[in-house]
C-alpha cells in the first residue's frame, strides 16, 4: 500500500465545507496530486465522522470504463448507496458524459460531493446554470517548494533549490532518483504528452495536432515574454505554417483550459486598468516547460520569473505584469486587501542592475510592500525601502 504525503496545506480550506450543503469541486493539471488529496480528504472524514459510506470513482481506473454516461453514474452510486451519511468523490468527472445531470441528482439527495477535473471549463454547462452559488472550487498546484522538500525529505539548501528549478514540483517525481535527469524528464514529457493528447486533442476534436506543438514550444521558448496571436501567427508563416489569428487564440484558450499554462494580463499602473493586447504565459509546472526545451542557463532570467510567479499562485495570490509608462513590473500579486510588487532578477551583479530592480519599483507610488528577488545567495540591505529576498528564502516563506 502507498504511503500518502498529506499536502496540509489545502485541507484546512476543506475541513469547514464538509457537510455543508455545497458541492467541492476540485481542478488542476493532470497528475499533480488531485486523487492523493482526494485519498486524503477521504481518510480525514472516516478519522472525524463515526458513521460515513464513502462512493469512490477514478475514471482514469479501468473498473470505472463501463460509466460513460449520466444515468451509467446514478445506476452505479445507487448501488452503493446507504439510507444515510453517503459522500461521492468523483475523479477526472469531465470523462462522463453530461455528467452534471448526476451531479444536480445526488445534490438534491444531500450526498456530500466532491469532484475532480483537468479542465477550467468544468462548470461553464449546466452544472454552473442549475447550481449556482451551490458549488466552491478549490484548485490543486504542483508542489510549492517547501513541499517538494519535504516529498523528497531534502533541506531547504541553495542544491535543492537548484533542483526545484529544474525539474518542478510534480509530486510523482518522489518516486524518480532526482539524479537521474534523463528519467524525470522523460516522466515529464509523458505528462505533457498526456495533457495534450485528453485535455485538449481529444476534448476539443483538434485535427492539428503539428500547429498544437509547436504552439507549446513558442511559449516554452518565449517564457515571459509578451505574446500576441499576431506575433505568433508572424513567426509560424516565418516556419511555413499559416494559421489564422482567431485559431491561435482558440489554442491558446484550449491549452489555459487544461491548466497547463497561466495566461497572464498586464495592469497599467497609472491608468488603473487591464490592457487589452498582449500577455504572459507561465507554465503551471517549469519541470514540463524544461523538458520541453531544456535547461539552459541563458534561460535563466525567464524560468525564475516563472518559480516565482508559481509561489505566489501557490499563496493563493492572483497576478498580473505590471506596466508603469515605459517601465515593466514582474509581478503584481493581490490577495483579500493585501498587494504586493515583485521584481525577478537572476543576480543583483553590478550597479545597473541593482538601479534597474530596484528603480523600477521606487516609481510606483503607493505604500504596498515591494520586493526584489534574486537567485543571489546573501541577502543586501533594504534599497531607500525596498526589500531585498533571496529565491531560497522567498519560496520558504508565507508571504
Amino acid at each position: 500500500m502507498k504511503t500518502l504525503i498529506p499536502r496540509n496545506k489545502y485541507l484546512p480550506l476543506f475541513s469547514q465545507f464538509i457537510d455543508n450543503e455545497i458541492i467541492k469541486v476540485i481542478v488542476g493539471q493532470r497528475r499533480v496530486g488531485k486523487s492523493y488529496f482526494t485519498q486524503q480528504l477521504m481518510t480525514y472524514l472516516q478519522e472525524c465522522k463515526s458513521e460515513v459510506n464513502i462512493i469512490y470513482i477514478n475514471m482514469e481506473l479501468f473498473e470505472f470504463s463501463t460509466i460513460n454516461t449520466a444515468e451509467d453514474l446514478v445506476n452505479y452510486v445507487n448501488q452503493k448507496s446507504t439510507n444515510k451519511n453517503n459522500v461521492l468523490f468523483i475523479d477526472e468527472i469531465q470523462e462522463i458524459k453530461e455528467f452534471e445531470r448526476a451531479v444536480r441528482h445526488f445534490f438534491s439527495q444531500n450526498y456530500d460531493i466532491y469532484i475532480t477535473g483537468s479542465n477550467s471549463s468544468l462548470l461553464s454547462g449546466e452544472l454552473a446554470t442549475m447550481l449556482t452559488g451551490r458549488y466552491i472550487q478549490f484548485k490543486i498546484n504542483p508542489l510549492d517548494f517547501n513541499e517538494f522538500c519535504e516529498f523528497h525529505k531534502l533541506q531547504p539548501v541553495q542544491e535543492t533549490l537548484n533542483q526545484f528549478i529544474k525539474f518542478g514540483g510534480m509530486p510523482y517525481l518522489k518516486n524518480i532518483d532526482l539524479q537521474n535527469e534523463d528519467a524525470v524528464f522523460v516522466y515529464l514529457k509523458n505528462i505533457y504528452q498526456t495533457i495534450l493528447l485528453k485535455d485538449v486533442v481529444a476534448r476539443y476534436n483538434l485535427k492539428n495536432v503539428d500547429f498544437l506543438e509547436r504552439l507549446v514550444l513558442f511559449l516554452a521558448d518565449n517564457l515571459g515574454s509578451i505574446v500576441s496571436a499576431k506575433k505568433i501567427s508572424d513567426f509560424l508563416k516565418s516556419q511555413n505554417m499559416k494559421i489564422s489569428n482567431s485559431v491561435v487564440l482558440n489554442y491558446l484558450q484550449y491549452i489555459d483550459n487544461a491548466f497547463f499554462i497561466n495566461k497572464t494580463q498586464r495592469y497599467d499602473i497609472q491608468g488603473k486598468r487591464f490592457l487589452e493586447i498582449g500577455e504572459k504565459f507561465y507554465f503551471t509546472d517549469v519541470g514540463i516547460r524544461n523538458s520541453l526545451v531544456g535547461f539552459k542557463p541563458q534561460d535563466m532570467n525567464k524560468i525564475l520569473e516563472n518559480v516565482v510567479f508559481s509561489h505566489l499562485i501557490s499563496q493563493n495570490y492572483s497576478v498580473s505584469i505590471g506596466k508603469l509608462h515605459d517601465l515593466e513590473i514582474d509581478f503584481i500579486a493581490k490577495k483579500n486587501n493585501t498587494k504586493i510588487y515583485v521584481q525577478v532578477a537572476y543576480l543583483l551583479s553590478d550597479e545597473k542592475t541593482i538601479e534597474r530592480e530596484f528603480g523600477n519599483l521606487l516609481k510606483i507610488n503607493d505604500n504596498f510592500p515591494k520586493y526584489v528577488v534574486s537567485y543571489d545567495q546573501f541577502q543586501f540591505d533594504n534599497y531607500k525601502g525596498i526589500s531585498h529576498v533571496t529565491l531560497l528564502n522567498f519560496l520558504r516563506q508565507k508571504i
